[in-house]
């Protein structure tokens, strides 16, 4: 266990919470956290199952007294975001996290902690492996692939679970019980391009979008955060399309990286003519300054450089740079509608997540989100749009269902009159426009009564990711109550 968990409460779950930092668990590259549950439950004497998609799923009997409660599954994904600072040199598959007190708060050293949804799969661990703790039977489901697609609980059996009642452990505050969640769908674009040789004499720079928060697209979409592929498609762009007449060329461009992340940064290779080189970088800074002080309060960090660089020999061919930037230029990102029912409540958004670019092609990846399936689905079509009108190929995810809300939940009921009892006050009952797994679980298992709720992360899918220490304990605490509670 690292020095930095060795005297945090529960010790039981920063234990384990310790223990899954040093498995490597990118989304789709489960197999050594999938193992470390199967033998988990082996060694604790547990009913242990797995499934072709690596999802486990660890059944305990019930506490004595308890045989008659209702069956509860407690639920939380195994895969992490894999995101860090561009200057940290790190291996996600093979390298494990590095924890770094901050005060109140646990984060990583460059990277994302994991903390999504690892305290989750922690506290579950802590939970069977106590035979002290107050409950009925439980199942404990930890599935892959939540990050980027959702594909452990959609490829569930819906014969494999047993409970009356899902405890999802994938919230991020604390205090707050989730009752409903946005639907997703993912749109992805593919441009053809051709490599034409750089004209001699021209001057090479690199364009640079740094220092930005980034942050969840759906729980963080709504807070005015920067997105790096937008800020730098309108520099390229002005050097493109100014009456000036910069001729600025693109050689390479890169943005992003998960669909599900608000891009934290951005760069671009380009080539200017050698007469105008001069004036498109005073323009370029002029620029970087104005958009530095149009998100002074929410990005305090944005840096936007403009440096001299060695020459390319080939280039981006200049209609499809011109289709390129006029189309991520009119791309749709941020909000588009907020609830007409529910107040300060976004509805509708999209996330222009990741630029990338290969020897033929440019790819950019997208991310649609709504509480409204109609909706959801017209905000892909929109994206569809804009890249249809250059050609490019478009395609789209098979998309996830949202959760519908159920105010009338018996748990809900049980697990807001525990948090009053222990805590004094009234806990949030709210939906939130992230995804989450119950909408999945729910169309497989409908009758199953569900919440979802957590300790307090922030930064998540980011390099600033991290955990409130102190509402780990207040979760572990609720959450012991609420399963001695349910009878």
């Amino acid at each position: 266990m690292q020095k930095e968990l060795e005297n945090l409460k529960p010790a039981s779950v920063w234990r384990y919470f310790g223990e899954i930092m040093n498995i490597p668990r990118p989304s789709k590259h489960e197999e050594k956290i999938s193992a470390y549950l199967q033998q988990f439950g082996k060694d604790h004497g547990l009913e242990t199952l797995s499934d072709k998609l690596g999802n486990v799923l660890i059944r305990k009997p019930a506490h004595k007294g308890y045989e008659k409660s209702p069956k509860v599954c407690l639920q939380a994904h195994m895969d992490m975001v894999c995101e860090k600072n561009s200057d940290k040199k790190f291996d996600f598959l093979t390298d494990p996290i590095k924890p770094i007190l901050d005060g109140e708060w646990l984060t990583a050293d460059g990277t994302t902690l994991g903390a999504d949804d690892g305290i989750g799969v922690a506290a579950i661990l802590a939970i069977l492996e106590d035979k002290t703790i107050e409950h009925g039977p439980l199942e404990a489901l930890f599935t892959v692939d939540e990050e980027t697609g959702l594909t452990g609980a959609d490829g569930l059996s819906d014969k494999w679970l047993q409970s009356e009642i899902l405890l999802n452990f994938d919230d991020e505050d604390e205090g707050e019980f989730c009752i409903g969640c946005a639907g997703g769908i993912d749109t992805t674009v593919a441009i053809d391009y051709k490599s034409v040789r750089n004209t001699p004499g021209t001057k090479a720079y690199t364009v640079k979008v740094s220092g930005l928060k980034g942050g969840h697209s759906g729980d963080d979409i709504n807070k005015g955060l920067g997105c790096a592929n937008k800020m730098l498609t309108r520099i390229l762009w002005q050097g493109t399309f100014a009456k000036e007449r910069y001729g600025l060329r693109l050689a390479t461009i890169d943005g992003g990286n998960l669909r599900n992340a608000i891009a934290r940064e951005a760069s671009a290779l380009v080539v200017l003519p050698a007469d105008k080189d001069k004036a498109f970088v005073k323009m370029a800074k002029a620029m970087a300054e104005a958009i530095k002080f149009e998100f002074r309060t929410t990005e305090p960090d944005l840096q936007i450089t403009i440096k001299a660089a060695d020459r390319p020999a080939y280039l981006i061919d200049k209609r499809t740079q011109d289709n390129l930037l006029n189309a991520l230029y009119a791309c749709a990102h941020g909000v588009l509608a907020m609830s007409r029912e529910i107040p300060n409540f976004v509805e509708t958004s999209t996330n222009l997540a990741s630029i990338k670019m290969d020897s033929k092609q440019i790819h950019i990846a997208t991310s649609q989100r709504s509480s409204v399936e109609s909706a959801k689905h017209a905000a892909a079509a929109k994206i569809e749009a804009t890249f249809r009108m250059i050609g490019a190929h478009v395609t789209h995810g098979d998309g996830y269902p949202g959760w519908t809300p159920n105010p009338d939940s018996k748990v809900l009921k049980v697990a807001v009159e525990v948090y009053k009892r222990l805590f004094k006050h009234e806990p949030v009952v709210r939906a939130i426009h992230a995804g989450l797994e119950c909408g999945l679980i729910g169309e497989k298992y409908p009758k199953m009564d569900m919440i979802s709720f957590g300790p307090t992360l922030r930064g998540v899918h980011s390099p600033d990711e991290r955990i409130e220490i102190k509402t780990v304990q207040m979760f572990w605490d609720d959450t012991l109550e609420i399963l001695r509670c349910l009878k």
